[in-house]
């Protein structure tokens, strides 16, 4: 299995599908780590993160079936068959902390312990749709070097987006998402904050991509 191509299947599985486990074994096998990563869970009632700091990703469970887990539920008390995946976040650079550390928001920025997602290109499946009056791609390849430009000139407009507003030194970074491609991309260094971030966006590195279900 190649952990990059397939990851937008994990979505919807259990911690311990078989999926999810032989990707992150996949990953751990490209990092100075274990085949059996451990992460740090960190549970609430309507969440539980498990963060994988070392491979740069961070996967969100929804409790599902009634289940809410009482906020810091350590792993073996947790009932892991009444949790599904539902948002992956991959990390390019080590300047966003944990979602939970926001308030399981997925903004904001300050310094994390995650390291940059270990495989790339990394490749990722988009359902057909026009794009300026053509076929956009089947797939694209992203990088470590990969720029809001190229995002836009794959995917067109976003469906929303927002951040750099305010002084660069206090505002958050850009993001974009695109939801009925149930994608959402992240941006980071200095052309990504500020009054002017949405005119030097073009040329701003994605700092965090999120996948999450697609909605119609």
């Amino acid at each position: 299995m190649q952990a990059a191509a397939n990851i937008r299947q994990l979505l919807g599985h259990p911690p311990s599908s078989q999926l999810i486990l032989q990707f992150l074994s996949s990953l751990s096998t490209t990092v100075s780590t274990s085949s059996s990563p451990t992460p740090e869970v960190k549970a609430y009632p309507d969440a539980v993160y498990f963060n994988f700091y070392a491979l740069g990703i961070s996967l969100l469970f929804l409790p599902v079936h009634g289940y809410k887990p009482r906020t810091g539920t350590p792993r073996a008390d947790l009932e892991e068959d009444h949790l599904v995946l539902d948002g992956i976040d991959i990390y390019n650079s080590p300047e966003r902390p944990p979602p939970e550390a926001e308030g399981k928001s997925a903004r904001g920025a300050a310094t994390s312990i995650y390291s940059a997602y270990p495989i790339f290109p990394m490749a990722l499946t988009l359902p057909p749709r026009t794009v300026d009056g053509k076929e956009r791609p089947s797939a694209i390849a992203i990088t470590q070097q990969t720029t809001g430009k190229e995002f836009l000139t794959w995917l067109g407009e976003p469906d929303r987006k927002g951040g750099g507003a305010g002084p660069s030194s206090g505002s958050i970074g850009i993001w974009i998402q695109y939801s009925k491609d149930g994608l959402m991309v992240e941006f980071g260094g200095d052309e990504s904050r500020g009054p002017q971030a949405w005119d030097r966006g073009k040329d701003a590195v994605w700092k965090v991509i999120s996948i999450i279900p697609p909605t119609e």
